[in-house]
């Protein structure tokens, strides 16, 4: 019985964060826990309400806590972490997969509880999460993509309603968004079905000869269908105004980043014109980035100025969060996730990750 106790004894391990809480996370409920020697009852349920998630706070500061952890639910947890953060609680958002249940009976008490003791003995890994005004140019950046994704079902639904009406103009020009695809559905939105009026609204640059978009526009002219055309371009306009919008909103953020930056303004090195892409930015990407950069990361092949900044948008201005570039190259999930025993690999397989960094 000595050796017993002596053993266990060994295998003892000191709390890491002596005044430690954790949240198990609910769309119409927030289960908190704090220590048992922290309040006569550590565990209490709390509503989303927004006075709720203040009287959540409250009960934290009474009970002593400076540190609390929470696992990364859906949206739900960011309005409670929001809220905590603005009240000097150190808050720690961690992956679920880090914090699975033992096994046994599951319920939000115990899943907080569990999650409570991990933090407190420190045995969970904070995720990553931007601060300060990167953040603010994620949440555009994203914003701007979901916006764009919009507009791109309205493209669809324009070239549906042009093969009704057996118009192949997206058979002879290579974007039916772009300015000879446009105006000439623009045109027929305005009316117009001679086509050769049509077809005089060719580009220059447009690779089709103007005889071969002419055949394309002879078709099968219907009211439902040009309806429908109008309503898709419609739609289509006003994702493209919102998008401008976000252009805006990120120029603005992009500024005043690189006005606390003590990155040295200038000019990036001048480089080969490449053809600038339909969904890029109204303004000059490459010139801000390396304005707060202070290099030009779009020398990397394969990076575009477009992509650096969504990159920018994701990861920071600062990658010490990540002590090499195999941690970082581990947290997109790119590098293998080897599972051996008994010297035997048994998997390779990178893990799922649902990341936008990686993608």
């Amino acid at each position: 019985m000595s050796r017993t106790k002596k053993s266990r004894s060994r295998r003892d391990i000191s709390p890491t964060h002596l005044n430690a809480a954790a949240i198990d996370i609910g769309a119409t409920m927030h289960v908190a826990a704090v220590g048992p020697d922290q309040a006569s009852e550590p565990v209490r349920s709390f509503g989303t309400f927004t006075g709720d998630l203040h009287r959540l706070a409250d009960w934290f500061t009474t009970c002593g806590v400076r540190t609390v952890a929470m696992e990364s639910t859906g949206v739900y947890w960011i309005p409670v972490f929001e809220i905590l953060d603005q009240r000097g609680f150190e808050v720690i958002v961690v992956n679920a997969r880090d914090a699975k249940h033992v096994p046994g009976r599951k319920t939000d008490i115990s899943d907080a509880q569990w999650l409570q003791r991990l933090h407190e003995y420190g045995l969970l890994r904070a995720s990553f999460r931007l601060k300060g005004e990167v953040a603010v140019m994620r949440a555009y950046l994203r914003q701007r993509e979901r916006l764009l994704d919009y507009a791109a079902s309205h493209i669809q639904h324009m070239q549906k309603a042009l093969t009704q009406m057996n118009l192949q103009l997206h058979h002879v020009v290579a974007d039916i968004t772009g300015v000879t695809g446009m105006a000439i559905i623009r045109a027929i939105v305005a009316g117009e079905r001679d086509p050769m009026v049509l077809a005089s609204y060719r580009d220059p640059r447009c690779h089709a000869s103007a005889e071969t978009i002419r055949h394309a526009l002879v078709g099968n002219d219907r009211e439902e269908h040009i309806f429908a055309l109008t309503q898709a371009l419609e739609l289509y306009d006003v994702y493209q105004a919102k998008v401008a919008l976000c252009d805006v909103r990120i120029e603005a953020v992009l500024k005043r980043l690189r006005q606390v930056s003590s990155t040295p303004v200038g000019k990036p090195p001048p480089v080969r014109t490449t053809q600038k892409q339909s969904n890029d930015p109204a303004f000059d990407v490459r010139a801000a980035l390396y304005g707060l950069l202070g290099c030009d990361v779009t020398q990397i092949h394969g990076l575009g100025p477009y992509l650096t900044l969504k990159l920018v948008g994701e990861c920071g201005t600062n990658l010490s969060a990540w002590p090499s570039a195999k941690h970082f190259t581990s947290w997109l999930c790119l590098s293998p996730s080897n599972k051996i025993s008994g010297g035997k690999v048994l998997s390779s397989r990178t893990r799922r990750s649902g990341s936008r960094a990686a993608a």
